[in-house]
Parts: C-alpha cells; structure tokens; sequence
C-alpha cells in the first residue's frame, strides 16, 4: 500500500512549513536603523572633510597638498614626534613593569585588594594634570633632590596618567585567562617566578597589552600639560605652536594625528588576530 501511516496516539506532528518563510528571513532593515548610521557616518566624518578641505587651501583659488609638504619637509615634525615616541617607549616599558605583576598578584593571592587598587589607579581622574605637574615641580624643583632638569618627571607624568587605562586593560585580560591555574601548571612543571609571568602570563595577554599600549602612545602623545610646563619637546606642543602661526599647515597636522591613530587600531586589529589556528594556553577560559 502507498501512503504514510498515522502517527501512534499521544505522538505531536509536526506542522508543515512549506511554503512558508521562516521568521527573520528577509526581514529588512528598519529605516531608523539606516538613518542613525547615516547620522553617524556624518557625525564622524564630515569634520574631517571640513578639516581636509580647508588644509588643501592653503594656496589662493585652488586645492593643493603644500601644507602636507610644509609638515613632511618640516624637520621639527620629526624631532617631536620622535621625542613623544621616545616618551611613549619609556612610558609602556616601566608601565608593564609596575601594572602586570601588580595586577597579576592581586589576582592570584590578594583579591581583597583588587578595590584598593582600582580606587589607587582612578585617582588621575581626579587630579588634574596641570596640578601634578606643579606639585612635581615644586618637589624637585630644589634640593635635595632635584629632577626638573631630567626627563624622569615628565615619564614619571605620562606612567601616572595612563595607569588608569594600562590597569584596567590588563585587568580584563587576566579576568579572561584562568591566573591560578596556570600558575600551578608552570609551577609543577618547575617554573621560576620570572619565567612565569614572560612565558605564561604575557603570552596570554597579548591583546590586553596591545589595548593598553596603543592606548598610552595615545596618550603620552596628545597630551599637552607635561611636556608644555616642563619645557621638553613633544608632539602637542608642536601642534599647539603651530596652531598660532600657520593655520593651514595646522590642520594638515591634525589630519597626519589622526591617521597615525587609526594606524595604531589597525595594528591591535592585525596583531590581535594572531596566527590562523593559534589558540590560548589550556586553562584560559
């Protein structure tokens, strides 16, 4: 005989679809959604075409690159930008140094503390900038001790103003790896201290580092206080003075910033991806 049997008693059908299209599939765009894209696309980039624009005027009745060469051919451009570099370097070695082990400590043996710490590293938020730098130069401005003379002030400046954001991002990135765990590993196949944090717990915070790093150059390069009251070459006080003299070369350098930024996030993109088919360390959740 041709045909299906009846299903036995107390079994459910099931309902046929056919011809039915399934809920979600080709459900379009809602309009608000298109138009708050649209108004963020604005949002972002028309001040950059406004930016662009008026830094190709720089010569009367047409459009021109000459403030981009003025900067490039500027060799006062490389000499701060090198110097806030230089800064940045400096800045990241010793911040690694003073938040990994700190914040990896407090993870593995005193997560009491982990609030005392976090409240300790939010205080650059509450004081400003032009106070530390005055507080620094009135406490080693005479002896015995005096340091206006040396770049450690303006280092030790640019480590207290991105604790916050080196601290928080290596946070999240031992809050995404099991500490304790592979702690014991390392430890029961012998590892030092020292071997545990490079070959362990740096490895495994790579992305965290990368976000803390670009994060600091950032930092450590637009900021304008230190360097200024200080009187070190940087690359805000470079853009601050030429600002005052040459408007349109001034917004050509705005534009160079940005992209320098932007190339910064492609990097953490592009480092961050890693290798195809590499995987964490076993223990990281």
């Amino acid at each position: 005989m041709s045909g299906t049997l009846p299903p036995p008693p107390g079994v459910p059908v099931a309902r046929e679809s056919l011809g039915r299209p399934r809920r979600g599939s080709g459900r379009r765009s809602s309009p608000w959604a298109w138009f708050w894209l649209a108004l963020g696309i604005i949002y972002f980039f028309l001040p950059l075409l406004a930016t662009l624009e008026f830094s190709l005027r720089a010569v009367r009745g047409r459009y021109t690159l000459v403030a981009f060469q003025h900067i490039l051919s500027d060799p006062d451009f490389y000499r701060n930008f090198g110097f806030s570099l230089l800064w940045a370097v400096i800045t990241i070695v010793i911040s690694f140094l003073l938040v990994v082990p700190t914040a990896y400590w407090a993870h593995l043996r005193l997560p009491r503390l982990r609030p005392v710490i976090e409240f300790i590293t939010l205080m650059p938020f509450v004081v400003p900038a032009v106070v530390l730098v005055f507080g620094y130069i009135r406490i080693y401005g005479s002896r015995p001790l005096v340091l206006t003379g040396t770049p450690i002030l303006l280092v030790a400046g640019y480590v207290v103003l991105s604790l916050p954001y080196m601290y928080r991002s290596v946070d999240a990135g031992l809050r995404a790896i099991d500490v304790r765990t592979l702690t014991e590993a390392a430890q029961s196949l012998g590892a030092p201290w020292p071997v545990i944090l490079t070959r362990v717990i740096f490895p495994n915070l790579r992305v965290a580092l990368l976000s803390g790093t670009f994060l600091t150059l950032a930092i450590v390069v637009g900021e304008f206080t230190f360097a200024s009251l200080l009187v070190w070459p940087a690359f805000a006080p470079y853009m601050e003075a030429l600002g005052n003299k040459q408007a349109y070369e001034a917004a050509a350098l705005a534009l160079i910033s940005f992209g320098l930024t932007w190339g910064s996030i492609g990097i953490i993109q592009w480092v961050g991806r890693g290798a195809p088919g590499q995987t964490q360390v076993t223990g990281a959740h």
